[in-house]
């Protein structure tokens, strides 16, 4: 067993990324499997585990496969799925599991994505330090114990019954004829696209798919799968546009996540996707549905979560609704901790990832899509018309600053924005009475702001005209900025002030 891995270069806060064949290799993942049973006690009982598209991909299963049956668990290969494939079948199997991809991480990458029954995430807060430690003894020792009872393996495919689950949550058989342009990247989403939204193993619906990309290939020969990077969207806002389609839907490589484009082929914003899905799942809460055969009661006030960098027309729209908006960090172990404790229906992020209570409050972005095109196909307005109702200001998006010195940056601004607030270099929080006059712009001094600390450091004016926040990257020497305004100009003079701040000494 390769016993030079340090698996703390590829062990992250919520899950496992790393070279393929210098911090991720079959000895090391043979460790881990063997530590993902010990751990989380699955000695006797099921492992699912499945991969995506990369080429390592299959080797790593069987790997991991491996080192779990040699501590008592028996496995499931799940052969070929996305990431929310898995969370499906934690789900609904109530076993814990295991998918290998990167994301939209390059090719030279793979790692892993964990889950506990009822998809349950795997984070640093609840086992997956723990897994790492026990699998790297595993390692410095050249061997695993092999527990008498062994596991065994067998395969299941969950692909058509995971395509009937998203049907059986957003109808889609009675909308008007839409023209779709999908671009999987050559990920995950060309095998769950014609699942879901084709005819390959259900009933056609009344979608023209042209699909962009659609061949599996985790090389990335045509553009990286990271729909958040604007260049890797440009084929898809052409095809739209070629097409005349009526909207587009970006995948990133494990198919979690989803980017829409508009007809014109403008991006909509995901904070506008995170509103019109809150918006559906509200009203639905309300009157009470029937999920997978089960009658819902009736909610009062049903709950929503966003992070705080999510646009504030998100609980702005959801408490207009008689809904109830919950602010949360940015993380999907953090999003899915308070959808569980809070119950609620929805949750949404910046990044495009959205939570379902009725898919085990696990992030799947095919589920999402299938909402917007639920909104879209059942009025005639198109789809830059509607997303305009949930976009009313104007937001920066994310713009990374490499600074050696985060928190030296991160002063700098508060001592501009949040004059009086200073103590030994910390902001108290709470409301500033006036901003420093050396921000020589009349338009900014001498605004109140408050100061939320939740997650980086947010700066709001107190008459709710923008917002900013800082957020230093826990992996990367970034701090990121993602800021809002009600108009196009105070949200650029506030951001080209605050980055002039923070890389004064780049």
């Amino acid at each position: 067993m390769t016993t030079s891995v340090d698996l703390s270069q590829s062990f992250k806060a919520y899950d496992v990324r790393g070279i393929v064949g210098e911090t991720i290799t079959e000895g090391s993942v043979r460790a881990v499997g063997a530590a993902f049973v010990d751990v989380l006690g699955l000695a006797g009982s099921r492992v699912l585990v499945g991969g995506d598209m990369r080429p390592s991909s299959p080797g790593f299963a069987r790997a991991f496969a491996q080192g779990a049956t040699s501590r008592g668990a028996d496995v499931v290969m799940l052969g070929l799925i996305s990431t929310d494939m898995l969370y499906y079948a934690c789900g609904v199997e109530q076993a814990a599991g295991v998918v290998f991809t990167a994301s939209h991480n390059p090719a030279a990458y793979n790692g892993m994505k964990m889950a506990k029954a009822g998809a349950v995430p795997v984070s640093s807060d609840t086992g997956l330090y723990e897994i790492r430690d026990v699998a790297q003894r595993y390692l410095q020792a050249g061997d695993i114990p092999a527990v008498e009872a062994t596991g065994v393996v067998s395969e299941q495919d969950m692909l058509a019954a995971y395509a009937a689950y998203l049907r059986s949550l957003v109808d889609l058989s009675g909308i008007r004829t839409l023209k779709v342009v999908v671009d999987a990247g050559n990920g995950m989403a060309g095998k769950t696209t014609p699942a879901v939204l084709g005819d390959t193993v259900l009933p056609a619906l009344p979608l023209q798919i042209e699909p962009l990309y659609f061949e599996l290939d985790g090389t990335f020969p045509n553009h990286p799968a990271n729909p958040l990077e604007p260049e890797n969207l440009r084929d898809l806002q052409a095809a739209v546009l070629a097409h005349g389609a009526d909207l587009g839907l970006a995948f990133d490589g494990d198919a979690d996540r989803c980017f829409v484009i508009d007809e014109k082929g403008a991006p909509v914003s995901p904070s506008a996707v995170t509103g019109l899905v809150a918006r559906r799942e509200i009203a639905r809460a309300q009157a009470g549905d029937t999920v997978n055969g089960a009658v819902q009661a009736p909610e009062s006030e049903p709950v929503i979560i966003h992070n705080l960098i999510t646009s504030h027309a998100v609980p702005e729209l959801v408490a207009a609704q008689g809904g109830r908006a919950v602010k949360t960090r940015v993380g999907h172990s953090f999003i899915k901790a308070v959808m569980a404790a809070e119950g609620a229906v929805f949750g949404g992020e910046h990044s495009a990832h959205y939570y379902f209570r009725d898919f085990y409050n696990a992030d799947t972005g095919m589920l999402a899509a299938m909402h917007v095109l639920a909104a879209l196909g059942t009025q005639e307005v198109p789809l830059s018309e509607l997303a305009a109702e949930y976009d009313p200001y104007t937001a920066s998006g994310e713009i990374n600053s490499e600074v050696e010195d985060k928190a030296g940056a991160v002063d700098r601004v508060l001592e501009v924005f949040a004059s009086g607030w200073i103590e030994g270099g910390r902001v108290d929080g709470g409301l500033a009475t006036t901003c420093e006059p050396c921000l020589q712009d009349q338009h900014l001094a001498g605004v109140d702001v408050l100061v939320d600390r939740m997650d980086g450091t947010t700066v709001t004016a107190v008459d709710g005209t923008w917002w900013f926040n800082l957020r230093p990257s826990n992996t990367e020497p970034f701090l990121r900025y993602n800021g809002e305004a009600h108009d196009a100009e105070t949200m650029a003079r506030v951001r080209d002030t605050v980055l002039k701040l923070v890389r004064q000494d780049a």
